[in-house]
Parts: structure tokens; sequence; C-alpha cells
């Protein structure tokens, strides 16, 4: 009875893992699209292309 628990327990956790690294995936995939469409639009209209939007 212990190892069928132990499995289950397992598959549990690798499953919402898995969620969750597909959830961060899409996150990173978001954050990455608004960073490039803020990149392009300062680089296209500010100053000639030579503003920076970030504070680096």
């Amino acid at each position: 009875m212990v190892p069928i628990l132990l499995v289950l327990l397992l598959a549990l956790i690798l499953f919402g893992a898995g969620f969750a690294v597909k959830v961060l995936w899409w996150i990173a995939l978001a954050v990455l699209i608004v960073w490039l469409l803020g990149f392009f639009m300062r680089s296209t209209s500010a100053g000639g292309g030579r503003g920076r939007w970030y504070r680096w």
C-alpha cells in the first residue's frame, strides 16, 4: 500500500510541477512580447531611435 501511495504522490508532484512550468513559459512569452513591443515602439519614436525605454 505504501509504494502505491508514494507513486501516486510522485505523479501528483510531477503533474503540479509540469503545470507550473507550463504557466511560467506562457508568462515568460508574454513578458518577451511586451518587451519587444516596447523596444520597437520606443526606438522608432524617441529621439531618432536613440532613446532607451529601460532604466539601466
